[in-house]
């Protein structure tokens, strides 16, 4: 039955209805007397009472009908807030939807579904209770498994996501990997960087983009190279463009992880994760992972490796293989702790091998560092005079002159005349002594940088990108 058909019965009940409300109005009744009168009445209430009938069974038959054929819900579906379906019965008398509406709202409750067991993001983050996210290019930036999970089932956990991740995945792109980057790093390089990126492009921020543009404003002839699925993109070659339009030799390159581990002991833990024998730790993999290619990428190819949360302040030209230290006792100036936020070496040194068979032998993913600022301080320590090891412990002013527990003071603005002597003091024995700051990116990203300060003052001085805005809005773009 047309729903205009159905739509007419039931407003012309509704018509009859009110009349009959006025025909047995009390005092219209008692004034009227005539048989003829009381016939009239008694019909129209038997054509009411039959009327009413068919309009209602009708309704349920065209409903029943409608709905077998997928043009009216017989029931609106909801979510409560555990996920849980549950049904309503909701009338349907006018309730008429379109299917595209239909299909929509299906939609959006299936997105809603997956949703919750694997997060999507676009532009943003998205992050659910089973800590995991993916971005729209499939790049999962925080492999991070759910807490207190036995070693059996975190790494079931990480099994059956395994598939989905595209840095562990081999393609026509990734078996180009070796062939892009001797293409890249021809005669011309000053120095050879190295960066790498496993998060989502979206989340390569100015911050990120300042770090690229201090590697070119002391290297106006140095290549950086980005070893990143996600950055060799579309979206990727956007955020780069700016600085390639101004002839910087820059580029982002998938890897090829199994092609990067061959015959190194990286090779033995990428199989060991992959097969599921090694417990990938409670600790986000792409930080481990990030530790590992960095090490992997410089003794295949030689270079020089930077953390994105690290700005040059001078030229690295005259360094080899070197590391830098990140403390040192007051008393003996030994160092006592180093750090892999920059690592500097020839192709196949030693010192990379001996961390490479360090990582694979004791990985630990369960403890902040390990496989990291640790894993170097131990093997350095253990082979340091050692015949075969040639490298340099840099002192902390090198690539660590403020620590992070004092980082915050180099982004305040100065308040009083001692407090800008300080930081004109800081400002030229950083950009005398050291080769570079590191801003401990997980400490620092929530501090303003306010005007006047020493942060402010090494920006300034160290982009090369620095007419798109005025100075104090373009610092705040940072964080």
């Amino acid at each position: 039955m047309p729903a205009s058909f159905k739509l007419s019965l039931y407003r012309f009940f509704i018509t009859l209805r009110g009349f009959s409300q006025e025909m047995f109005d009390y005092r219209q009744f008692s004034r009227t007397k005539s048989p003829l009168f009381s016939s009239i009445v008694f019909a129209v209430v038997i054509f009411i009472i039959y009327a009413d009938g068919i309009v209602y069974n009708l309704s349920l038959q065209y409903s029943a009908t409608s709905s077998s054929k997928g043009l009216i819900p017989e029931f609106t579906r909801y979510k409560d807030v555990d996920g849980q379906r549950i049904t309503v019965v909701v009338p349907n008398l006018g309730a008429l939807s379109s299917r595209k509406d239909e299909e929509e709202s299906d939609r959006r409750e299936k997105f809603s579904s997956e949703n919750q067991q694997l997060p999507l993001i676009s532009s943003e983050k998205s992050q659910g209770a089973n800590n995991e996210v993916l971005d729209s290019e499939g790049q999962i930036s925080s492999i991070k498994p759910p807490l207190h999970l036995t070693r059996e089932e975190r790494v079931a956990w990480f099994k059956e996501r395994l598939p989905r991740i595209e840095i562990f995945k081999s393609n026509n792109l990734t078996r180009q990997f070796h062939g892009r980057v001797l293409e890249f790093f021809n005669d011309d390089c000053e120095v050879r960087f190295f960066m790498t990126w496993i998060s989502p492009a979206s989340s390569f921020g100015r911050r990120e983009v300042l770090a690229m543009e201090s590697v070119f404003k002391s290297h106006p002839h140095g290549c950086l190279m980005i070893i990143s699925t996600t950055m060799d993109s579309p979206l990727g070659y956007n955020i780069m463009k700016p600085l390639l339009d101004r002839g910087f030799k820059l580029a982002a390159v998938t890897p090829d992880l199994p092609l990067l581990f061959k015959n190194t002991p990286a090779e033995i833990w990428l199989d060991e994760i992959q097969s599921g024998s090694k417990d990938p730790g409670e600790i986000p993999l792409a930080q481990n992972l990030s530790n590992l290619i960095r090490l992997a990428v410089l003794y295949k190819y030689g270079g020089v490796y930077l953390d994105t949360d690290f700005i040059v302040l001078k030229s690295f030209k005259e360094l080899s293989n070197s590391i830098g230290a990140q403390a040192i006792d007051v008393t003996s100036k030994n160092w006592t702790r180093l750090n892999n936020a920059v690592l500097i070496f020839d192709m196949n040194h030693p010192l990379l091998l001996s961390f490479m068979k360090e990582f694979a032998a004791t990985f630990d993913g369960n403890k902040w560092g390990h496989n990291g600022p640790y894993l170097v301080s131990r093997v350095v320590h253990e082979v340091e005079g050692k015949p075969g090891y040639n490298f340099t412990v840099l002192s902390p002013t090198a690539f660590y002159p403020v620590g992070w527990t004092r980082i915050q003071n180099l982004f305040s603005s100065p308040k009083t005349g001692k407090d800008s002597r300080w930081v004109e003091a800081k400002f030229l024995q950083l950009s005398n002594e050291t080769y570079g700051l590191h801003l401990w990116n997980k400490q620092s990203r929530r501090f303003p940088i306010e005007k006047g300060s020493v942060i402010e003052k090494l920006i300034s001085d160290h982009c090369v990108i620095c007419d798109q805005a005025s100075s104090r809005k373009k610092m705040m773009l940072i964080l």
